[in-house]
């Protein structure tokens, strides 16, 4: 005999789903979004109602003035469509941001809009984080997204206009931000743990210091911090003396830096310092592929400190184009590896070898395309390489010189004084090479 289901069955059946698709999914925003689930009027009030074990955290189009908290806890915060818009937008409260974090390497204070902070999986994802009228001051240090001894991925958010006040020297102001490390300053202090995150298909825009950054504390070859930033599109100020701003770093992290778009990070000021489009110091057996990077001082840095802790750096497909005052590749560091990368126009060299933490480093530098330069391949002993590639319009193929410059530029640089070969330039004041 077949078994019926009456209609009280079915409906016990439906409360039963019901109540577990409310414990799991929460929503932001007005009533008719996703009326089915409940809802909160500010992100926050519903990331504290999430349960810790993990909670779907759905916010409907719309401006939040909020910092958003998230400790502890699994959570998948993402934007969702509504009557047509998906605009749902994280914006500073009327009062302007407030300290909610402390630095692991300094115990500095950090003004984050969005904090994750000890949590083993969280993801920010579909989101406008808007930091305009931020409030903060020189010294202080706005982040868009900070991840905080915590791990996830961050994927598909616009991060814009984290700015401090215009003013030379002012260090802070980061659209992304992952690190490790313990922190115990209030407020909300931190237990050290590893940090793990995907930082992909992000727009970062119109930052004060750094577009995506991740810093972690390296053991060997082993750091707490690891990270893969991929297809993400970071555009900095441009020509500006105010800052030497980063597209990306990582300073005692590893990962992979994989077609991303990086533009416009171009220091103009004095003191020697280089912005860059990308900037690795002590990162053991860093990868970068195929990422297009134009306008900025230094088109790929890859620094040692201390021997040995910069190794195995592999630069590889990636189109360089338009590097101001510097090179479109420095290597700084021992068996690096620049192979079939294309660099179009640097006022300086093309690739630059040289020796920063390691005595006398070897690099390999093979099948590079490169146009329009002082020199091909640079290379300052006692560090050493046998480039090979294809060249156009370059003084020289391969020079090797101990002055580490060019002698007579081909192109013209675009700012008066050459300042000395620059200090790299890292996303906090306080972590210096």
């Amino acid at each position: 005999m077949k078994a019926v289901l009456t209609s009280s069955i079915l409906a016990t059946i439906f409360l039963s789903l019901a109540s577990m698709a409310f414990a799991g999914t929460l929503i932001v925003g007005p009533s008719g979004c996703e009326p089915n689930f409940p809802h909160f009027a500010t992100i926050q009030a519903a990331v504290n109602a999430a349960p810790a074990a993990g909670a779907m955290v759905w916010v409907c189009p719309g401006t939040y003035p909020e910092q958003v908290q998230i400790i502890g806890k699994k959570v998948t915060l993402k934007g969702v469509s509504y009557q047509g818009s998906d605009a749902a937008i994280i914006a500073p409260p009327a009062g302007g941001l407030v300290p909610n974090a402390t630095s692991t390497f300094d115990g500095s204070e950090i003004e984050a809009m969005v904090l994750v902070q000890n949590s083993a999986a969280a993801v920010i994802e579909d989101l406008t984080v808007d930091a305009t009228n931020n409030g903060t001051q020189c010294g202080q240090d706005p982040i868009g997204i900070f991840y905080q001894n915590a791990s996830g991925s961050i994927t598909h958010n616009n991060v814009l206009h984290v700015q401090v006040p215009d003013g030379a020297g002012c260090q802070g102001g980061l659209g992304i931000y992952v690190e490790s490390g313990a922190t115990t300053i209030p407020p909300n202090p931190s237990n050290a743990a590893n940090s793990t995150v995907s930082i992909t298909y992000n727009n970062v825009h119109d930052y004060a210091k750094n577009g995506i950054t991740a810093n972690g504390t390296l053991t060997g070859t082993t750091s707490n911090v690891g990270v893969t930033i991929k297809n993400n599109t970071v555009i900095g100020a441009g020509a500006t003396d105010q800052v030497a701003q980063n597209g990306i770093q990582l300073a005692g992290a590893n990962g992979t830096i994989i077609s991303n778009l990086i533009d416009g990070d171009w220091y103009t000021g004095s003191g020697g310092y280089a912005a860059t489009g990308i900037l690795i110091i002590q990162s053991t057996s860093p990868f970068v592929q195929s990422n297009n990077i134009s306008n900025t001082n230094a088109g790929i840095y890859i620094q040692s400190v201390d021997p040995d802790d910069t190794d195995n750096a592999t630069i590889t497909k990636n189109t360089i184009t338009a590097t101001h005052l510097y090179d479109g590749i420095i290597l700084c560091a021992n068996t690096s590896k620049a192979t079939s990368n294309t660099i179009n126009v640097a006022d300086e060299s093309g690739i630059n070898v040289a020796a920063c933490g390691d005595a006398a480093p070897v690099d390999t530098i093979t099948s590079n395309t490169i146009n329009g330069a002082c020199a091909g391949v640079l290379i300052a002993p006692p560090a050493s390489a046998t480039p090979s590639g294809t060249y156009f319009n370059v003084g020289s193929q391969t020079l090797t010189t101990s002055s580490d410059t060019c002698a007579t530029p081909l192109v013209k640089r675009q700012s008066g004084r050459r300042p000395n070969r620059p200090t790299a330039s890292p996303a906090r004041k306080k972590i210096s090479p």
